[in-house]
């Protein structure tokens, strides 16, 4: 992932790096200045909807990160099995009107994309099209052969787990100017990302190695990605607001405006990412969805409906990850990251961030269900953690 243009806050899209985060940002007021026009944003609750009881820690955390690191907006939903949903909302879905933020938006998932896309894989594997322990050269022969790079040692079970060795083609880009307003193809993706410095470690976050997941699924399907996400999960599990966007920068349906929050000579500005192409994520970061959308997807991955038991289980089969990739303590699976839960047992599922929205979608062993979008990105360490402790609220609180 790469950094933005030194005037942004240090942000990664596609994915976070909470290291990045750790330089201060100065505190800002509730006040945003939008156009030359100044428009209060006072931190906003929406009621509670049904679920046990109102949640307190749950809507403290939330509110939080709208009070106190005075993020745009904030919303949540809680789907559980003992006692149904639960959503609330903080801030404003649009600085300029001061539209409420609400927990029904569609929004870009960023890196979450990364769950659908591993998850079509292994449908693939289970149908006996893909092995996963195949080199990428049995799919797509010589697409990464160069620069010491070699597609006959890098295997799919290694994309989906980020352990294939492979640079991250969004390291390359010095300003999100670079990528947000254009299309990429794939092959133009994972070029770039061949001419990159090969990491160090035996983990290493790629969005590239989805790209080039996603090329091997249609490669053996003959059809296109988005197709096959459709076919595979999108309909069978109803999800009604969840599609790739494609060259379509516009979000279709109610969503919320997207920020990133600029700081320059000691002014700060609000800089509106809703209208981008995604192309440069593509299978790792592409697709806009919604909070029920992602929680019912979750529920049935990991509920095993989906996916055979066995390879779910290779799914949930977890390496060690960079904590300056993630957040501290997670693993990472095959489209899946896994850590623990205060109130213990795990949490799996992924974040996705890029600009303009800050996705968190978790599944706790009890079946319950947390997603948190933000349609600011948090720009400091502490509101990444403070981000982190809304899930484990959601997952914890009784």
């Amino acid at each position: 992932m790469p950094r933005l243009a030194s005037e942004h806050m240090t942000n990664t899209p596609f994915e976070r790096r909470p290291r990045a985060r750790r330089a201060a940002v100065a505190a800002v007021t509730g006040v945003a200045v939008a156009g030359g026009t100044a428009v209060a944003v006072p931190a906003r609750a929406e009621p509670a909807r049904a679920g046990c009881g109102d949640r307190p820690a749950t809507r403290s955390a939330l509110e939080r990160m709208t009070r106190v690191h005075k993020l745009t907006g904030a919303a949540i939903r809680i789907d559980d099995p003992a006692c149904g949903t639960w959503t609330a909302a903080s801030g404003v879905a649009d600085r300029r009107t001061g539209r409420p933020m609400r927990a029904d938006l569609r929004g870009r998932i960023g890196s979450v994309t990364k769950s659908f896309t591993a998850t079509r894989v292994l449908q693939l594997a289970d149908r006996g099209a893909i092995s996963l322990d195949a080199p990428v050269d049995r799919y797509l022969p010589g697409l990464i052969d160069r620069n010491g790079f070699d597609g006959r040692e890098i295997t799919v079970r290694s994309l989906l787990r980020h352990t294939s060795g492979l640079p991250d083609h969004m390291d390359g880009f010095a300003s999100a100017e670079e990528y947000t307003s254009r299309h990429f193809e794939p092959g133009e993706l994972v070029a770039r990302a061949l001419d990159l410095p090969r990491p160090e470690g035996a983990w290493h976050y790629s969005t590239t190695n989805y790209v080039i997941a996603g090329l091997i699924v249609e490669k053996v399907t003959g059809h296109s990605l988005a197709d096959e996400v459709q076919r595979g999960i999108v309909e069978p599990l109803g999800l009604r607001d969840t599609y790739w966007p494609g060259d379509e920068m516009r979000i279709r349906g109610p969503h919320p405006r997207g920020y990133v929050r600029v700081e320059k000579d000691g002014a700060v500005r609000w800089d509106d990412y809703t209208e981008v192409n995604t192309t440069v994520g593509g299978a790792g970061g592409a697709l806009v969805s919604t909070l029920r959308d992602m929680n019912r997807f979750y529920g049935a991955l990991l509920g095993g409906r989906l996916l055979s038991a066995s390879r779910l289980a290779e799914m949930k089969a977890t390496v060690a990850a960079d904590p300056d990739r993630t957040w501290p303590g997670a693993r990472a699976g095959l489209g899946l990251l896994q850590t623990s839960l205060r109130c213990g047992g795990d949490w799996w599922g992924h974040l996705g961030d890029l600009e303009g929205f800050t996705t968190l979608a978790v599944t706790g062993p009890s079946g319950r269900r947390v997603s948190v979008v933000f349609n600011e990105n948090p720009s400091t360490q502490e509101a990444f953690d403070d981000e982190l402790n809304i899930a484990q609220a959601a997952l914890c609180e009784r």
